[in-house]
């Protein structure tokens, strides 16, 4: 278990923002489920309440300790956020509250540094639509990045091991389903671009 991660008892806290129809409660839910595997004792995910429309802004929480986890409420100030579509990162609320040496993964062909999104923070980007385009990981015609992104998510911060996300994605999904999610989380993984704050 990667407990580098945690100085204290607070829990490692993900703030996941995607659109309604991405799946970014699943990959929250997904990735609660890694850490569980892995050993963690305390490991949650929440949907946030709003507008759940397809397309519409989403977002989700996903908490990870080592110690039992005691708190429910939404996560203002996230050791990490996770953007499942960039064009939400017009709006500067998708970052706010990111902590210091904290990290933001986004879906984005671009690089890090070409995102400009300031902050004291370190970045990763992966073209996560464009892994999925080719693999053809459709659903009812629209391209879902939730899966893949937790490549990315590894890649950027070590906080579970691949092999757990691999066991939960055989659980969830069905043999044909699991392979291809399996393979556009690997890519991903792979071509992770991060860029540390300092």
């Amino acid at each position: 278990m990667p407990v580098s991660h945690f100085a204290d008892t607070k829990p490692y806290e993900i703030r996941w923002h995607g659109r309604g129809g991405q799946g970014a409660i699943t990959a929250a839910k997904i990735l609660a489920q890694a850490a569980h595997l892995d050993g963690y004792k305390g490991a949650t995910a929440a949907p946030s309440f709003g507008a759940e429309r397809r397309g519409a802004p989403v977002s989700a929480s996903t908490r990870i300790s080592p110690g039992p986890i005691m708190v429910v409420s939404q996560i203002e100030e996230p050791d990490m956020v996770v953007v499942l579509d960039h064009t939400l990162l017009r709006d500067r609320e998708v970052v706010s509250g990111l902590r210091a040496g904290g990290w933001l993964v986004v879906n984005s062909w671009q690089t890090p540094k070409q995102l400009d999104v300031e902050g004291d923070f370190n970045t990763a980007t992966a073209d996560a639509t464009r892994i999925c385009r080719e693999l053809s990981l459709l659903v009812a015609g629209l391209i879902i990045v939730n899966t893949a992104m937790l490549g990315a998510v590894v890649r950027a911060s070590g906080l579970v091991d691949m092999d757990s996300i691999g066991k939960c994605i055989g659980e969830r999904f069905s043999n044909r389903s699991a392979t291809l999610n399996l393979a556009a989380i690997a890519k991903t993984y792979e071509q992770t671009i991060v860029q540390k704050a300092r």
